[in-house]
């Protein structure tokens, strides 16, 4: 089944396609709580199973804008680097051995079809498209071979990054954090509705493709990539995994590309679905902000 978080007149509601349109989960089960994806994802399979049997009604029809982030808010973004060779490569790193991670925050999300807002605080603004893990039952220690039992579905996303404030430290954090940065959607697709082991992705930058590569290039699997990070921390119902970025993104192309007011930039994995965002200035004058990078900046990631 495929899950959208749509934005409605009593707030952003959980839905479900359904033989036309979505179909509101919490007015149609009778409970409130299942108007929340965070909610059907804690309460477990039979919570699925509630939702699945909505499937086969017949729902209202929306557009591209009421769609709001597809995880709303979610707890942790967990992400993998580098998990490409091509990536690797074209940033001047050796292709990685061991997986390269960092976190995102829940703010940092934003919707589908929204706006997606430069900061004034970049000059390097850049995009990432990629195949995002859901996670619904969760849990530590979890092996590759049950990592399906452990994912509610999988998401588009773009893991638009400020490449100066990336590279001005020996850490990430900064420059994958800017507010509503990574777009996130359309619907959360269960594992039972596609197999993304090996589908295409695709990013394309004002009807230019930029990105072209399979899933089944990564240098972590899907799998492992859950039994990676289930190694350290337990993965909880929401959780999302951010699967890595190919090759092709703006800081490696000679000249360089980078992401400004008016470009519109969509990522697209097969049988999961597209995102697409226009690129806004964000509003008012920060020109004097004190934190900004400065100077040359390092090659590669």
């Amino acid at each position: 089944m495929r899950l959208a978080t749509i934005a409605t007149p009593n707030g952003p509601r959980l839905h479900v396609r359904g033989r036309s349109g979505y179909v509101d989960v919490g007015k149609e089960t009778g409970d409130p709580g299942f108007a929340s994806l965070a909610v059907v994802l804690s309460a477990g399979p039979q919570a699925m199973d509630a939702v699945r049997a909505l499937a086969d009604l017949d729902g209202r029809e929306y557009g591209p804008a009421d769609l709001g982030p597809a995880v709303p808010a979610p707890e942790r973004i967990l992400c993998l680097g580098l998990n490409y060779r091509e990536h690797a490569l074209e940033g001047g790193r050796e292709v990685p051995t061991w997986p390269d991670a960092f976190v995102r925050g829940r703010d940092s999300v934003l919707g589908p079809y929204a706006d997606l807002v430069k900061p004034a605080l970049t000059d390097r603004f850049d995009y990432e498209g990629e195949l995002g893990i859901v996670i619904g039952a969760g849990g530590r220690y979890i092996p590759a071979s049950k990592a399906l039992d452990a994912i509610a579905g999988f998401v588009v996303l773009n893991d638009a990054s400020a490449r100066d404030w990336q590279r001005a430290a020996s850490q990430w954090t900064g420059g994958k954090n800017f507010e509503g940065s990574m777009p996130i959607g359309p619907e959360v697709v269960t594992a039972d509705e596609a197999d993304v082991s090996d589908v295409a992705l695709t990013t394309v930058l004002n009807g230019q493709v930029m990105q072209s590569a399979r899933t089944s290039q990564m240098i972590v699997d899907i799998p492992s990539a859950v039994e990676f990070f289930s190694s350290f921390t337990r993965l909880a119902p929401g959780d999302v995994i951010a699967t890595g970025t190919p090759g092709g993104v703006g800081f490696a192309r000679q000249p360089p590309v980078w992401l400004h007011p008016g470009d519109v930039i969509e990522v697209t994995v097969e049988n999961v679905g597209t995102i697409r965002n226009r690129v806004v200035a964000e509003p008012g004058d920060h020109s004097g902000w004190r934190w900004r990078p400065t100077g040359p900046q390092p090659s590669g990631l």
